[in-house]
């Protein structure tokens, strides 16, 4: 039901874009996530996006570098990721908290609401 894609090597200071594509949710009105794990870390939020009131939410440490967003003619949401550094380098994951935007839990940022999750699709910064 997720589906992520686009990442790749890239040289540090580069860019990549992420895609998550959702299918076979019964609801329009959820929330997706990105997040990520690095090697010997656990994983992290990114960011994530409501799929129909459109609001967002980043991690600190993103500092205006990572886009999201979301074309629902596509059910297809994007992490646009500038200025890449080579501690970015992780399996990066989408998820869906299907519980809408009236039901989201004080941390999006954090995996517990999510109940549904795509395969990882690996992101290599070389510095």
């Amino acid at each position: 039901q997720l589906q992520a894609s686009g990442g790749g090597t890239v040289q540090a200071g580069g860019s990549l874009t992420l895609s998550c594509e959702t299918s076979g949710f019964t609801s329009d009105d959820y929330t997706i996530g990105w997040f990520r794990r690095a090697p010997g870390k656990e994983r992290e939020g990114v960011s994530w996006i409501g799929r129909t009131d459109g609001a967002t939410e980043y991690a600190n440490w993103v500092k205006g570098r990572f886009t999201i967003s979301t074309d629902n003619a596509k059910n297809t949401v994007y992490l646009q990721m500038n200025s890449l550094k080579p501690e970015d380098t992780a399996v990066y994951y989408c998820a869906v908290d299907s519980a809408g935007s009236g039901g989201r839990w004080y941390d999006q940022l954090h995996p517990r609401p999510y109940d549904y999750w795509g395969n990882g699709t690996l992101v290599t910064v070389s510095s």
